[in-house]
């Protein structure tokens, strides 16, 4: 009976033995698409591998050693598939294993040694499970180096250019003929608000957001700014601008100077309408606040991105009669303007509303080719959304952003 028993230990030992077994397939490749010193390590992927088996990357700068461990990763981890803006789509990707290398440290060796393009590795895979480690057989050879071009993305360049010739192509027909825009009522009424505060007599307010100039949305009120300037100074109105941000102010009253320059009248520009009101949030609105209870401008212009003094703000300016414009993109803000003033500028409508005032083929160009070209995303989005539920994902694949 004991004879059986040593028999079945040494029976059992031999087939755990002979289950650890290197990886077959092994083979090594510059890695794509990077800036060299890497190379990348595939191998067949087993899913038989017993559990707790990992694989020993090692590297040697000659073929017969000695190696130096680089990696270890367990023996079914990720595959080509889990990284395939490196490695594509292929069908069977699934299949293989891979593990990126960068460097490796020699037995006893105090530091690592990093990866040098242009010098040949031999690479080793070894497989281990607890204590017991099986040498892998086959050694792949490989070169690292820089790659010029990063191909997995290939269709942001063509995306890119596709829609940059689009733009251009408006701004030239822009230049031959005026383009349509659909009629923003906002800012076909900021004639109107201009007008009526010229026959009574009384300035216009115009207030920024609290944002730098580093916030698109205060470029584009800015923008507004300099047309709404060029129109008070042919109507010589009064137009005063609140700011709550030195570099804003800085730049508001070059807006306004330029713009009472180009409308032929430098003489009737100051340089003290455009001012600083607070540089704290609520200071700021109340500081506003009762410069329209004091002064009563007979309009409110409010562009550029609001938080909570949005409301305040507008709901001071409802009381003293005053036309109000509002436009922003803080989506959180606008049920306050679209209640409590005459017109609001949604979302995009305030970056619209540059080029809709000034006509000046560019903007409006650019305006167009960027309408055209979230059309041509919207009907992508749409057909690739059929097709992939069809089981045709390449369009989903070829506008994959890696």
């Amino acid at each position: 009976m004991d004879t059986r028993i040593v028999g079945l230990a040494l029976l059992l030992a031999a087939t755990a033995a002979a289950a650890l077994a290197p990886p077959a397939g092994v083979k090594a490749i510059d890695t794509p698409n990077d800036a060299g010193r890497s190379l990348t390590v595939v191998w067949n992927r087993d899913p038989a591998a017993p559990p707790g088996t990992v694989y020993r990357v090692r590297v040697a700068t000659a073929a017969g050693g000695p190696f130096g461990l680089a990696a270890e990763v367990p023996a079914v981890g990720r595959t080509l598939a889990d990284d395939p803006a490196s490695f594509g789509h292929t069908l069977g990707n699934e299949n293989y294993s891979f593990a990126p290398v960068q460097r490796f440290r020699l037995d006893g060796a105090a530091r690592e040694d990093t990866l040098q393009d242009g010098r040949p590795y031999w690479i080793r895979v070894d497989a281990a499970a607890g204590t017991e480690e099986a040498i892998g057989t086959t050694v792949a050879q490989a070169v690292p180096v820089g790659n010029l071009l990063n191909w997995s993305k290939l269709n942001n360049l063509i995306a890119g250019a596709l829609f940059s010739a689009i733009v251009l192509l408006m701004i030239g027909r822009a230049r031959r003929g005026d383009l349509y825009i659909r009629r923003i009522a906002g800012l076909e009424a900021l004639d109107e608000a201009l007008g009526r505060a010229t026959e009574m007599g009384k300035p216009v307010l115009f207030v920024h957001g609290l944002d730098g100039m580093s916030s698109p949305s205060t470029i584009a009120a800015t923008n507004i700014l300099g047309r709404v300037a060029q129109r008070t100074a042919r109507y010589d109105t009064a137009l005063r601008v609140a700011n709550c941000d030195p570099m804003v102010m800085a730049v508001s009253q070059e807006t306004v100077r330029a713009a009472y320059l180009e409308a032929g009248r430098p003489d009737a520009y100051n340089s003290d309408n455009i001012f600083l009101a607070a540089t704290e949030q609520f200071a700021y609105a109340a500081a506003v606040e009762g410069m329209m209870v004091r002064e009563r401008p007979a309009a409110h212009i409010m562009m550029g991105y609001f938080y909570a003094e949005s409301l305040l703000l507008a709901e001071t300016g409802t009381t003293t009669g005053a036309i109000q414009i509002a436009g922003t993109d803080a989506y959180t803000q606008l049920p306050f303007f679209v209640t409590t003033c005459d017109y609001t500028l949604m979302g995009e409508e305030l970056y619209a509303a540059s080029a809709y005032l000034a006509r000046e083929p560019r903007l409006l160009g650019s305006l167009k080719g960027q309408d055209m070209g979230k059309a041509v995303l919207l009907a992508v989005l749409v057909l690739g959304s059929l097709l992939a539920t069809l089981g045709w994902p390449m369009l989903t694949y070829a506008f994959t952003s890696y």
